[in-house]
């Protein structure tokens, strides 16, 4: 089941797409390695705190990301493998 997306109040700045592709595509690369503050100080380009964590509740809510019990984030999301086991007859939605 999914988490409740929390709306956030008084966001400075809300991430363009170009910053969410940007974090998506290093948690890609860098699954399982860090957790969330060291994700944030080693990414390609600086930015806001406050937006990572947006950029972050998104990714979790979507179902693109999770987080171990070492609070560390790993990359779940899998289109590939979700059209095969739709494509199976013996299992029903």
């Amino acid at each position: 089941m999914l988490k409740e997306f929390r709306v956030r109040k008084n966001i400075i700045h809300y991430p363009n797409l170009e910053t969410v592709l940007m974090v998506e595509e290093f948690i890609r690369e860098n699954s399982g390695t860090y957790k969330k503050k060291a994700l944030w100080e080693h990414l390609p380009r600086k930015m806001i705190y406050q937006t990572f964590c947006v950029i972050i509740d998104y990714l979790i809510y979507s179902g693109k990301i999770a987080m171990d019990k070492e609070e560390k984030l790993a990359w779940i999301y899998n289109p590939a493998l979700v059209k095969k086991y739709l494509a199976r007859k013996d299992l029903k939605v």
